[in-house]
């Protein structure tokens, strides 16, 4: 006898519907939108109001602490270009911040660090 058989998770049919892509990001120009990549943090600055799209309080809900745009796009289930409309909106009316992830070529080197750590024990 085999076990209980896993049914696989079909698509939800509202998310490829495409006049609901377009109803949530609304008419948008491409030159209205914010310079936002894969990899920017987002961090939200206000709670969500009961007049925010149900998107846009998700997205503050989520970035409470800082959360990239591939990560909220993929906890959303939408589109990187539908999130990054979205994030536009939200950074136009200050109520999330965004910023570029630290280059780890823009750090310090270690050894250099380390070099005036012993030069400071020494004095």
């Amino acid at each position: 006898m085999s076990g209980p058989r896993r049914e696989r998770r079909k698509a939800d049919p509202d998310f490829l519907d495409p006049e609901r892509l377009y109803v949530i990001t609304g008419d948008l120009d491409d030159s209205e939108r914010a310079a936002l990549d894969l990899v920017t943090m987002v961090v939200a600055q206000a709670e969500p109001s009961p007049t925010f799209q149900p998107e846009q309080a998700a997205i503050l809900r989520l970035c409470q602490a800082p959360l990239s745009v591939a990560e909220i796009s993929a906890y959303l289930g939408l589109p990187f270009s539908v999130v990054t409309s979205l994030l536009s909106d939200l950074l136009a009316t200050e109520l999330i911040e965004s910023r570029a992830p630290i280059v780890r070529a823009t750090l310090p080197d270690r050894s250099l660090l380390e070099a005036v750590m012993h030069g400071l024990q020494k004095l």
